[in-house]
């Protein structure tokens, strides 16, 4: 396990060290704050923020680089004000845990959260596949729909047309029902 911890306090992170320290040893690297560029070229597996409390700098920083890069983030703090715990899971943290850093907890801690992280992961997958098969569906229903009308055809029949123009130039279905739809708009002269 490739561990990143982020702690401006050397002594809070030899904690979180020395609770990776074990039977299945961890790579960690320590560094004051956060640098996505140094991040990429290490590759953790999970970052560990400890701080004495997370400040919104921290967490918008946190936000972007989740956007470009998601990974687990654990984060430790000495206490948290109302909203914080929030406004870190918002910024892609997968575990806030207040006053709970003990050298004991922490490997438990990690795995729960890179689990977490990558159960998201595939849920967020999940949904975007979701919603792109949708989105396809219906435009190959408008497209059916159109042949239906111009060409006075039945719905198996329209869908047969569809398949086979998009057999016939190896393009997907959704691909050439769209490019029917512009071409049906154009040539009624609406452009679209």
């Amino acid at each position: 396990m490739r561990v990143l911890v982020i702690d401006p306090d050397p002594a809070r992170a030899a904690l979180v060290a020395e609770g990776l320290a074990g039977a299945e040893p961890a790579e960690v690297r320590h560094a004051a704050q956060f640098d996505e560029a140094e991040a990429r070229r290490f590759e953790p597996d999970v970052v560990v923020i400890a701080a004495d409390s997370p400040d919104r700098d921290t967490l918008e920083s946190l936000r972007e680089a989740s956007q470009g890069n998601p990974r687990p983030v654990v984060m430790f703090v000495d206490r948290s004000a109302p909203g914080l715990a929030q406004a870190a899971v918002e910024a892609g943290v997968a575990a806030y845990v207040v006053d709970g850093l003990s050298p004991s907890r922490v490997r438990g801690v990690l795995e729960v959260a890179m689990s977490r992280f990558n159960l998201m992961q595939r849920l967020r997958s999940d949904l975007e596949k979701a919603k792109a098969d949708l989105a396809s569906r219906k435009t190959v229903e408008r497209a059916k729909g159109i042949l239906m009308k111009e060409r006075g055809l039945d719905e198996e029949a329209a869908y047969g047309v569809l398949r086979k123009l998009a057999m016939d130039s190896g393009r997907p279905l959704a691909a050439v029902a769209a490019d029917l739809i512009a071409f049906a708009g154009v040539l009624k002269g609406n452009g679209g």
